[in-house]
């Protein structure tokens, strides 16, 4: 069967966690860590064999290159046994070990999809900041290794307009385009290498991305460290992985700080949750008390000065200085259309307080205009579009895009791979069809 027929493949790799599944489906097959557990004891052991016991050699290297495991099971392999080392190929949102991005690839495709790459057209996604070079080691890794027929690597700030495009037709009443055309801002935030993206009818402002220093792990890091200040006891070896959880089940964001712990102190019963669990190397029972570390935690992306005092500017803020340095002609189209993407914009009422911060700078502004210059500016409309799927909005709208007919004349295939090399995708066409 031709390739074209059967669906392709879409995976989103990202700093914390990676998506894979089949264009046309709602949402992703797999959600698993971005990391690998390498058994490296063989390696080890070739340094002590005789060099002229080759055999030895060859078959210790085999044994490595075989014994590794990737997402969740790489962290229990990891707790369970000393012998494994834990690789994260991503980090700051670009490939840095491309080995163990390749070991990855190669179980996403074969154990956990269990597909053969050589019948299906792969959509990978790429940073709006990575290298033109790192897409040549990715095309070569897809063309070489695994043979695939045809390839298109995408930006992930693309994919995620498109998503909250798809999002707001579907909600609209009428059938006119709630938005003209792929013109917004992408605030990506996962558990690493946040960017806030301007793209304008389908294109990236690549002068105009803002990054933004703290990002889901940060958070998660936070909150740990307010638990233990505050004298809860964590088991060390479980530490994160509790915090990590705790802020995924009862963090929130607050319209204002000081009433909230205003709120927390004078009702604790009804504010305050409790987190219950056994230790693991004792089996002993624990319960920690989680108050201030629920509103606390998301307030690092509004006021970053009580995490670290490196960084002062506010997300909202941030975000007003990305429209600002775009084209003065795009500005009111970007300010219309602020969309959310990753898991860390999840946040009960974030892009509440996200639209009203925003709002505030921007109306500020325009009183200023208006005062100093005796004229009347129009009000700018700000809008922070926040749907159910902006944790996998990425690959959301990689499906979307696949799985249009006219994808697979976008993509390179194996025959221009050998013709031109793996410098053909070092840049893709624009796919209309995804939006």
């Amino acid at each position: 069967m031709d390739a074209t027929a059967r669906p392709a493949i879409v995976i989103d790799n990202g700093t914390g966690y990676s998506k894979l599944g089949f264009s046309g489906n709602s949402e992703p097959s797999f959600t698993l860590p971005t990391v690998v557990a390498a058994n490296e004891s063989f390696l080890d052991q070739t340094e002590l064999l005789s060099s002229a016991n080759w055999i030895a050699q060859y078959n210790a290297g085999i044994m490595a290159d075989l014994d590794f495991f990737i997402g969740d099971e790489a962290l229990s392999r990891l707790r369970s046994s000393g012998l494994y080392t834990l690789r994260r190929p991503i980090r700051h949102g670009q490939v840095h070990d491309w080995d163990t991005m390749e070991r990855f690839w190669q179980q996403c495709i074969f154990n956990y999809l269990r597909c053969n790459p050589e019948e299906h057209y792969f959509l990978l996604t790429d940073s709006p900041v990575s290298t033109p070079e790192s897409r040549e080691c990715t095309g070569e890794i897809m063309f070489e290794t695994f043979n695939v027929p045809g390839l298109y690597i995408s930006v992930q700030s693309v994919l995620s307009l498109s998503a909250g495009y798809a999002y707001l037709k579907s909600i609209s009443d009428d059938d006119s385009d709630t938005v003209s055309d792929m013109t917004g801002v992408v605030v990506d935030i996962g558990d690493g290498a946040p960017q806030i993206v301007p793209v304008v009818n389908g294109y990236v402002i690549g002068s105009s991305i803002k990054s933004f220093p703290f990002s889901g792990s940060d958070v998660t890091q936070f909150v740990s460290q307010l638990l233990q200040e505050r004298g809860e006891l964590l088991p060390p070896e479980d530490s994160l992985d509790i915090s990590r959880k705790v802020k995924e089940m009862y963090c929130y964001t607050c319209s204002d700080i000081v009433k909230e712990f205003k709120k927390h102190d004078r009702k604790p019963d009804k504010y305050i949750k409790h987190w219950s669990a056994v230790k693991p190397k004792t089996g002993v029972p624990y319960t920690i008390d989680i108050g201030y570390e629920r509103f606390l935690g998301p307030e690092i992306f509004f006021n970053p000065e009580i995490y670290s005092a490196d960084f002062s500017t506010p997300l909202p803020e941030l975000i007003d200085n990305c429209v600002q340095s775009a084209p003065i002609d795009t500005r009111r189209a970007l300010y219309k259309n602020i969309v959310l993407s990753g898991g860390s914009t999840m946040f009960k009422d974030f892009h509440k307080r996200l639209q009203t911060d925003i709002k505030k700078i921007v109306d500020d502004r325009v009183a200023a205009t208006n005062a100093r210059h005796r004229v009347e500016v129009r009000p700018i409309e700000v809008n922070v579009v926040a749907h159910p799927i902006q944790s996998y909005a990425v690959w959301f709208g990689g499906s979307l895009a696949a799985s249009n007919p006219d994808f697979f004349e976008f993509c390179h295939t194996k025959e221009d791979y050998e013709e031109h090399g793996a410098s053909i995708c070092r840049t893709s066409p624009v796919f209309k069809g995804m939006y």
